[in-house]
């Protein structure tokens, strides 16, 4: 998937370490932040230092809570970089947002750089060189494209080689080629042909001074702080992770030999690593793996040129058996929900088996005739393994062949069109304790949001982690002062009979609410369907008296909508899911969170499912082992959206009166950074609700 398996490996025996002496002198009070850079002294920020920094001088795993505000980026980045240049090991930075791995490497490591640049004994550090490690996938590969270009007579209909030509034109002035830059985004089907996922894309068939993915690999080998995202983290460590990329069995590194590693945002780690250590096949990509290899209908594809009528007949055989498999689960499995755990192998005929079979073995025969070591010949064993992992993807599911996993088919797409083939390990803790934290390197876990109910240890259980040290420092920041919370005591609790009513009040509170603050204010929802429904009613009334609304799901992303957001200066932003985290708007562009429900997962998908019974087979409490410190974690990590800077304050109002009316409601209120709340109803809200002025 990546590709590094020619990385360098790790340095011949450890250098003594000036590590701790280094951070003492950076972070302490009287240290080069205070000093130098007249940057306020956080104990909080020189109490994590120190541990990340004894972490990584020892090899051992750390689980550290650092509430907002405590400066954790710089926490573990100047620590990691000293350790890194030292020790000539390379330090991985994982993190689940956007957002944030663009202010690792715009703002945070501009900053390091400085404040080595600062410190007297810095300068050995000033020069550490940093990277951003993304799927191979992305990048443009211009070997592959000048194939493409001379082969797509054979390859493209006469739309796709327009397509292939406005790249081309894309390709002569871009510098990263990265496929994010390309607007609109290329065609899936043409980008296929040209990006660096590919044997064809190496060393052997590129020039390293032209080739984009060549010239970032460079960037890798030599980087000592590599950026990546959570999800490219947990799919290669699934791919193999450092022994993949070189490192003997024994040797320790997690993705690349002798590496080190943070984990930012790590409460997201247990979901993102059970979505990636488990399967995932859709009939959209069945039918563009085959279309890859001949299209009956534009007769243009690789086996146009490098096959013959008997290859190409049984692509289209295998088309026809892929259709009827899918259709049948559309039909037969997914006719009354869009998403069903698949509980007994056999729930359907495998059709697909047999024309996949025969395919690959084509292919291996193809690749046999075609000369040794030739791009062709790389080209057909490429594709014969990517149609042999289909079927065996295939063969495991139709079998449940992974006693350990949950099994599930779903429909999602614009159209509900796309049947998709899942499954993920019901407890991903076995899988991380092997491939994260028995990797014998430091692996740092971090977040404003590790415990539950004052406790990290049910965290590390959840993730394998049960021997790191757990440590937890509160924000520095005066949420007495500046967060004033409100709690709704007359919303109907969600239950079938009261949700029209339920919903009716809640829209009547979100019109208020945001009515009185003049700031933005962003709105929290657990179900989409509630959020269309409010969003419905208000969008325009907001519209007509000019006020801007923003909604997750329309044509912007959530990164765009969050700079809409800052920008406008007193938006009312709807969100649902992954706006409980990682959204960062400060200042009072956002005064206000309203949280409509509390987020507590649906009992019905597959995977929460699966490990409440699990949980419920050893003698545990679903709700209480699972549910409960889930929502809570996404709760506290909905109010953290609010107080960003020393400067702000605001409103978190809940409009969810099970935080007064059920027992674990105690457990979201003492969540919350600030010990007191107001109660309103629509009888005194008028009189209870304050905002800032």
């Amino acid at each position: 998937m990546i590709g590094l398996h020619d990385e360098a490996g790790p340095a011949a025996g450890a250098k003594p370490s000036r590590l701790p002496e280094l951070t003492r002198g950076i972070f302490a009070e009287t240290g080069t932040l205070c000093d130098a850079l007249k940057l306020e002294h956080r104990p909080e920020q020189e109490q994590m230092a120190r541990a990340v920094a004894g972490a990584f001088t020892d090899d051992t795993p750390l689980l550290f809570e650092a509430g907002t505000g405590v400066g954790k980026s710089l926490a573990y980045l100047i620590p990691g970089l000293i350790h890194a240049v030292d020790q000539s090991r390379k330090l991985i930075v994982s993190t689940h947002t956007i957002s944030l791995q663009e202010q690792i490497e715009q703002k945070d490591l501009p900053l390091c750089r400085r404040i080595f640049k600062t410190a007297p004994a810095g300068a050995p550090y000033a020069g550490f060189r940093s990277a951003v490690l993304v799927g191979k996938s992305n990048y443009l590969c211009p070997t592959r494209l000048s194939h493409a270009l001379a082969d797509r007579a054979s390859l493209f209909a006469d739309a796709d080689y327009e397509e292939l030509q406005r790249i081309a034109s894309w390709a002569e002035t871009t510098v990263t080629g990265l496929r994010h830059e390309l607007k609109p985004p290329p065609r899936p089907e043409v980008w296929e042909a040209v990006n660096a996922d590919s044997s064809a894309c190496s060393r052997k068939h590129c020039d390293c001074e032209k080739c984009h993915y060549q010239r970032a690999r460079a960037r890798l080998r030599q980087a000592h702080v590599i950026i990546v995202n959570h999800a490219l983290l947990f799919a290669l460590i699934n791919a193999g992770g450092a022994q993949a990329q070189g490192a003997q069995r024994e040797a320790r590194g997690v993705l690349f030999p002798d590496d080190f590693l943070v984990l930012d945002e790590a409460h997201t780690v247990p979901e993102v690593a059970t979505d990636n250590f488990g399967l995932s096949l859709s009939s959209y990509g069945v039918d563009r793996a085959l279309k890859h290899l001949f299209n009956p209908k534009t007769k243009r594809g690789v086996l146009r040129k490098l096959g013959g009528p008997e290859a190409q007949q049984l692509v289209v055989d295998a088309l026809d058996a892929a259709k009827q498999f899918f259709d049948f689960l559309a039909a037969r499995v997914l006719d009354q929900r869009a998403i069903v755990r698949i509980r007994e192998a056999g729930v359907a005929e495998p059709v697909l088996q047999g024309p996949l079979g025969a395919l690959e073995r084509v292919l291996a025969k193809l690749a046999d005739k075609a000369a040794p070591d030739s791009r062709e010949s790389e080209e057909l064993l490429e594709q014969k393994q990517r149609i042999k992992g289909l079927q065996a993807g295939l063969m495991e599911w139709l079998t449940l062949g992974d006693k350990g996993h949950v099994y599930w088919t779903e429909r999602s797409g614009r159209k509900q069109t796309i049947v998709t083939l899942r499954s993920a390990p019901i407890d991903v803790a076995p899988e991380l304790r092997k491939h994260l934290f028995g990797c014998q390197t430091s692996v740092v876990c971090t977040s404003a949001t590790l415990a539950m109910g004052g406790s990290i240890e049910p965290f590390a259980a959840r993730i394998g982690a049960e021997q790191a040290e757990a440590v937890a420092v509160k924000s520095p920041f005066d949420y007495e002062r500046h967060m004033r919370v409100f709690v709704a005591t007359d919303v109907p609790l969600p239950s079938p009979n009261e949700a029209r009513l339920a919903l009716e009040t809640l829209t009547d509170y979100i019109r208020f609410c945001t009515g009185q603050v003049k700031g933005g204010s962003l709105v929290l929802f657990t179900s989409y369907t509630d959020m269309r429904a409010v969003a419905t009613t208000l969008e325009p009334e907001w519209r007509q008296a000019g006020r801007p609304f923003l909604m997750q799901g329309a044509e912007l992303s959530r990164t765009e909508l969050a700079h809409q957001m800052r920008t406008l200066g007193n938006a009312v932003l709807f969100g649902t899911d992954s706006f409980w985290t990682g959204v960062d708007v400060p200042g009072t562009a956002l005064s206000q969170v309203i949280i409509t429900r509390l987020p507590f997962d649906p009992p019905t998908h597959p995977i929460t499912e699966a490990k409440c019974e699990h949980i419920r087979d050893a003698g545990g409490n679903p709700f209480n082992e699972l549910t409960l410190p889930d929502a809570l974690i996404k709760f506290r990590q909905g109010v953290g959206r609010l107080i960003r800077s020393k400067t702000d304050r605001g409103l978190v109002t809940i409009l969810d009166t099970r935080v007064l009316a059920k027992t674990y409601g105690r457990e979201f209120l003492a969540s919350l950074p600030t010990t007191a709340y107001e109660r309103m109803s629509r009888e005194n809200r008028e009189r209870v609700f304050r905002p800032f002025p």
